[in-house]
């Protein structure tokens, strides 16, 4: 019972101080301390939303499918990667560096890249999404894989299971709670890469609607779309949340 009061509190806390700050946001724009086209009041903003929201639909589906895609492509390539480099320690050795030195490459660096080798497409802003995704499942997984209990694998293997069924019985799911942790980051990264990637081109999709507001000095569309981006992530964060919850619901009893 208190541990609920305490929760409730916290949400409340929360609440309370978005709603201030966004008492503070609306008085410094109605009163001119900050100018409308610098920073546009939250009225402002909602009503560029509510104006263009089926314009932002269309485009908030592109960007969303090439997420989606370029998620499911990163999830089974961080996956795939992770076993290899948990099974062959001479993979982890050689596989590691590479993974890393991938993520010391900033994003907005490498798409002009990659729009350059593979055109205008959805290829190229696919792969960008596949490189920034499939990098927390692999390492999320890897610790997984990791930190098993060494004694359940050995008990399995005195009753004659193969490496195969220790995998499957004990190593995976053992780090599925790893494995969450890491698609709830990358869902988040799929879509922030797939806004990234639409700025370099494109006919569809939030960030090409970002592009063409910010040219017409749209400010109050902006911020709309940079705060639409942030709920669809905030949703889909929520979602891997509640595939967890329903996949491993013994972790949701322990907590």
């Amino acid at each position: 019972m208190k541990k609920k009061f305490l929760n409730i509190i916290d949400r409340a806390s929360s609440f309370i101080l978005i709603v201030a700050i966004l008492i503070l946001w609306q008085v410094l724009s109605a009163t001119g301390l900050v100018p409308k086209f610098m920073l546009p009041s939250p009225i402002d903003v909602v009503m560029a939303f509510v104006g263009d929201f089926s314009l932002l639909m269309r485009h908030a589906a592109t960007t969303l499918t090439q997420a989606f895609l370029g998620l499911a492509i990163g999830t089974l390539l961080g996956f795939v990667i992770a076993v290899v480099m948990d099974h062959y320690p001479i993979a982890y050795k050689s596989i590691y560096p590479l993974m890393v030195l991938t993520q010391t490459v900033p994003t907005v660096a490498i798409a002009p890249l990659l729009v350059l080798w593979m055109g205008y497409g959805m290829l190229p802003k696919v792969t960008l999404i596949v490189l920034t995704t499939f990098f927390p499942i692999a390492i999320g997984l890897l610790d997984g894989f990791q930190t098993v209990d060494p004694d359940s694998i050995n008990l399995l293997k005195a009753m004659g299971a193969n490496r195969f069924q220790c995998f499957t019985h004990i190593k995976f799911p053992s780090s599925l709670s790893h494995f969450f942790a890491g698609l709830k980051i990358s869902v988040s990264y799929s879509v922030v890469a797939s806004v990234i990637s639409e700025w370099l081109g494109g006919f569809y999709g939030l960030g090409v609607y970002m592009t063409r507001v910010r040219k017409s000095y749209s400010f109050d569309k902006m911020f709309a779309v940079i705060f639409f981006i942030s709920l669809i992530s905030l949703l889909l964060m929520l979602g891997v949340k509640l595939l967890k919850n329903l996949v491993m619901p013994w972790d949701k009893k322990q907590n």
